[in-house]
């Protein structure tokens, strides 16, 4: 026999002496808890179907241990952006032993709410510094950061040496750009301007699907 039963707000496939692990429960340990909401009861071929439950259905089931899960990492990041955020996760259980599915006749069984007394208080968020605005576009300049490979750092370096426009930057000299960046600082050398006056043509033109396809094959400014 097994059963469908809903627990702490999730559905779990259940048989008797099966160990499962759910959000944690407020019993202690060693405690006998009870779950009257049994969606789907198997009775060696004999299917019940719940609307939503059985009436008189009931699972029980132990309190073994209270535990956390394995960690789960959380990784964002914005493509072209600079963004990149890491966080760790992990859940807070109870592992329950299945002592019994009755089909019928059990008394309603007093709902299991999730633990709160031991989970540990949220630490306030820390602040965040402030990040950088992008630099503003100089007048009659254009948005270079639509250019794969360029970041609004970069885009104000080249504006303060007269590269504003995509005109501008369709018209410039790879080693010239090379030479700009290098200016710039040691950190700007790694960048690689190659194919942007290629595509600062396209943007300077409105062809912006033409520009997409070719950034689609482009990492980071570079060819792939």
């Amino acid at each position: 026999m097994y059963a469908i039963v809903e627990i702490a707000g999730h559905q779990y496939k259940v048989e008797k002496d099966q160990l499962i692990y759910v959000n944690r429960l407020k019993e202690d340990e060693g405690a006998k808890v009870s779950f009257d909401r049994v969606l789907l009861l198997d009775d060696n071929g004999s299917v019940s179907i719940g609307a939503p439950a059985i009436g008189g259905a009931q699972v029980t089931a132990k309190v073994e241990k209270h535990l956390k899960g394995d960690k789960v990492i959380v990784f964002k990041k914005k493509r072209r952006k600079g963004y990149r955020k890491k966080n760790g996760f992990r859940a807070y259980l109870t592992e329950l032993r299945i002592e019994s599915i009755v089909a019928s006749g059990a008394k309603p069984a007093k709902k299991a709410a999730p633990k709160k007394e031991e989970a540990p208080k949220a630490e306030a968020p820390k602040k965040e510094a402030p990040k950088a605005e992008a630099p503003k576009k100089a007048a009659g300049g254009d948005n270079l950061t639509k250019i794969e490979g360029i970041g609004p750092k970069i885009s104000e370096i080249l504006t303060n040496a007269g590269v504003a426009t995509f005109a501008d930057l369709a018209a410039a000299d790879v080693e010239k750009l090379k030479e700009i960046l290098a200016e710039a600082g040691n950190r700007y050398k790694a960048f690689d301007p190659t194919t942007w006056p290629q595509q600062a043509a396209l943007a300077a033109d409105g062809k912006w699907d033409e520009l997409k396809e070719l950034q689609d094959n482009l990492d980071g400014g570079r060819a792939n």
